[in-house]
């Protein structure tokens, strides 16, 4: 059990140290309506910018995402952040996601990455996984998975970067 937990603490910080120095990838994702866009499109200069990577069977995510939405109309006023939900559903699940999104009353922008073209680039194995990108378009921070309080984390890092 304590060789487990030290094994995970390592990946955990190398994981966490991977994330610095990091730019988005070259990629695109589509709008609910089909429009292709590109993930650097999406997350503008002088913008914090929180991607989530999050499926419809995935409960995990939609736990965070639901966490998350309450939380959501404070960051955007005060630390001027934008959050985008990449669904990863494949093309089974992939004509659920607007109304799954719309039911559960996210104000997120709601985006599909079907073809893993930005899942690929971020080597997202399993969400969720929650990206930090700076005003420079730097990320700065990566999360795997999700338990609660998770937001409340999301929130410090989003504060730091607001405050450089």
């Amino acid at each position: 059990m304590k060789k487990s937990l030290v094994i995970l603490t390592c990946l955990l910080a190398t994981f966490s140290l991977a994330a610095q120095n990091k730019t988005l990838p070259v990629a695109n994702v589509k709008s609910p309506d089909g429009q292709s866009i590109s993930v650097k499109d999406l997350a503008p200069e002088g913008k914090i910018t929180v991607f989530s990577f999050w499926a419809t069977w995935c409960k995990p995510c939609i736990a965070e995402l639901d966490a998350i939405k309450d939380l959501y109309p404070d960051w955007k006023e005060k630390y001027n952040v934008e959050f985008v939900a990449v669904s990863i559903d494949d093309a089974r699940t992939l004509a659920r996601v607007k109304t799954f999104a719309t039911n559960k009353g996210w104000e997120y922008t709601i985006v599909t990455d079907a073809s893993k073209e930005f899942q690929t680039a971020m080597n997202v194995s399993n969400p969720p996984l929650t990206v930090v990108v700076n005003q420079k378009g730097e990320i700065i921070f990566e999360h795997l998975g999700y338990t609660s309080g998770n937001e409340l984390e999301l929130e410090e890092k989003i504060i730091e970067a607001h405050k450089k």
